[in-house]
């Protein structure tokens, strides 16, 4: 469903691994869908991913930090944002009051592209 691609590098090791990482929980997620997975198994790899989301912002604010990087405020805004929407979904899915659609796996591989395009990428070279 998601393939990594170079374009999507940030120029850090760390950063870029553990974007790899959440490419690879979204695509076990699509993976679980196609081949009918119960639920059980399908929250539990959402649990997976809003949880290592969660690591990984912390990460990247903690280099920040260490970098006094000026675009943090706003960063951690927009991660805040997205671990709210991403609880919500969760929870919704748990609660049975949505089901697990190929709307929602677009809406994580969206989110994440967009995350690292349009934010990630202002940190390129700032944060080492």
């Amino acid at each position: 469903m998601f393939k990594w691609s170079d374009k999507y590098s940030v120029g850090n090791t760390l950063i870029d691994s553990q974007h790899k990482k959440l490419v690879a929980l979204i695509n076990e997620l699509h993976s679980a869908m196609k081949e009918g997975r119960g639920k059980d198994s399908l929250h539990k790899i959402l649990d997976d991913i809003v949880d290592y989301t969660v690591e990984h912002f912390n990460t990247e604010e903690a280099l920040m930090r260490k970098a006094n990087y000026a675009g943090l405020t706003a960063h951690k805004a927009e991660h805040e944002k997205l671990k709210e929407t991403a609880v919500a979904l969760q929870k919704s899915l748990k609660a049975g009051e949505t089901t697990m659609t190929l709307d929602v796996m677009n809406f994580l591989r969206n989110w994440l592209v967009n995350h690292i395009e349009g934010t990630d990428k202002k940190y390129k070279g700032i944060i080492g």
